[in-house]
């Protein structure tokens, strides 16, 4: 069985919830009366109709369309099917919707497959994302297609749509389902602007003696509903934050597992891969520096790679960062000197390592007694003084006794002994 959410989905424009402002546009408006929509990215957070509109689109026109998911369609899929629309295209003149689910799980170089087609009016595309396009959408494809941008849904519009669904879906009908405003009220405020959520948890309660039920019996039907992953929500952090934790702690298996778990999920690869890089030069550091190489790399193989197959490189890397020897020397260098930096304000370096670049600082004595390190055995300057004079005893970076930063420690010890 179709869940309610499908059941109940907009058979008109007139039935669409909380998007009055793009179906109501005259540009709209004349685009579907004509039959010849523009290719579009429908941008907005998740459970507001950007695939539902999308559908009507192509319903009311009568364009025939195919759906991809870009999580689970390869672009090898996408441009076969094109290509057999160009075919048609050649004996009948006629367009095709091309539907694309969460387009920004495309990389830049999947995008561009769309732009010849795009151009010579074979398909009309439509991508939906809950990403800003200006930083997830190539600009080539970009300047093709028309940004619209979907308002989050009030609670008004969830209740519009609650109260819908009990009106006009037979299924709830045939369970005796009534209006309770207590039990919408909760619905909505669960749902907090997701029409999706909010229909699934109705369903939820439907099915559970809805008129007899109580709010408490609510409360622990909502506790135990699996509300899809929210990118900006509790879930998004909690996971991150144990994710991380678990390379600090040199545990790949957890590690990996946190890693599934965000990207089954819908989590944003680029996010995950931002805060690996970071990982790599915070908590590894100098103790191993390919880390920070495996990193980028990663992040630049993920870029070429795109989903499906984008996952593979991240899983290397986090099995690479996870069992990396861990130093956060460097990062606890700068914190500290950042500290002095507020503390002494803008210290004069030692003239002598100012550049006299006009003969007035050359006379105020910039440059004066510099001494140049490759003339000297080792590149090192016995008694040369390098910060300025009210902190020349600190000692910020501070390798610790693992990975490479043992080695680089006993070179910092060796140049101390010998400065």
């Amino acid at each position: 069985m179709e869940p309610l959410s499908y059941r109940i989905r907009p058979k008109d424009f007139s039935e669409f919830v909380g998007q009055e402002h793009i179906v109501n546009a005259k540009w709209f408006k004349s685009a579907i009366d004509k039959k010849n929509p523009p290719s579009m990215i429908l941008f907005g957070p998740p459970g507001i109709g950007k695939t539902t509109l999308a559908l009507l689109i192509a319903e009311k026109t009568g364009i025939t369309y195919k759906t991809f998911s870009a999580v689970t369609s390869t672009i090898k899929e996408v441009r076969e099917f094109i290509e057999s629309v160009y075919e048609s295209y050649k004996n009948t003149g006629k367009k095709t919707i091309v539907f694309i689910d969460e387009i920004h799980r495309f990389n830049k170089a999947q995008q561009d497959a769309f732009l010849p087609w795009i151009e010579k009016g074979v398909i009309i595309l439509i991508g939906t994302t809950t990403e800003n396009p200006s930083f997830y959408i190539n600009p080539p494809l970009l300047s093709r297609v028309k940004v619209i941008n979907l308002n989050p849904l009030s609670n008004m519009d969830i209740e519009k749509i609650l109260l819908q669904a009990i009106k006009k879906d037979r299924l709830l009908q045939n369970l005796g389902v009534e209006i309770r405003k207590d039990i919408i009220e909760m619905i909505i405020d669960y749902a907090k602007g997701d029409a999706r959520v909010a229909l699934n948890v109705l369903e939820l309660i439907a099915e559970n003696f809805y008129n007899e039920i109580s709010l408490d019996e609510i409360e622990k039907i909502i506790t135990d509903y699996h509300q899809p992953y929210d990118k900006k929500g509790d879930f998004h952090y909690n996971l991150i934050s144990a994710f991380i934790k678990s390379m600090r702690g040199s545990d790949p298996d957890a590690a990996i597992y946190y890693l599934a778990r965000m990207l089954e999920s819908g989590e944003d690869p680029y996010f995950i891969l931002r805060r690996m890089v970071i990982f790599a030069s915070e908590d590894i550091g100098n103790a191993d520096p390919h880390a920070l190489m495996v990193a980028t790399s990663a992040h630049y193989a993920f870029t070429i790679m795109g989903m499906p197959e984008g996952f593979i490189p991240i899983s290397q890397a986090v099995t690479y960062l996870s069992l990396a020897p861990k130093s956060n020397a460097s990062y606890k260098a700068y914190l500290e000197a950042k500290e002095d930096v507020k503390k002494y304000g803008a210290l004069m370096p030692p003239l002598s390592i100012l550049n006299p670049a006009t003969k007035i600082m050359k006379d105020l004595g910039f440059g004066k007694g510099y001494k140049y390190p490759h003339d000297y055995i080792n590149g090192l300057v016995k008694g040369f003084q390098y910060l300025p004079d009210a902190i020349k005893e600190k000692r910020y970076y501070k390798p610790k006794q693992i990975g490479y930063e043992k080695t680089l420690l006993e070179r910092l010890q060796k140049i101390k002994g010998e400065r």
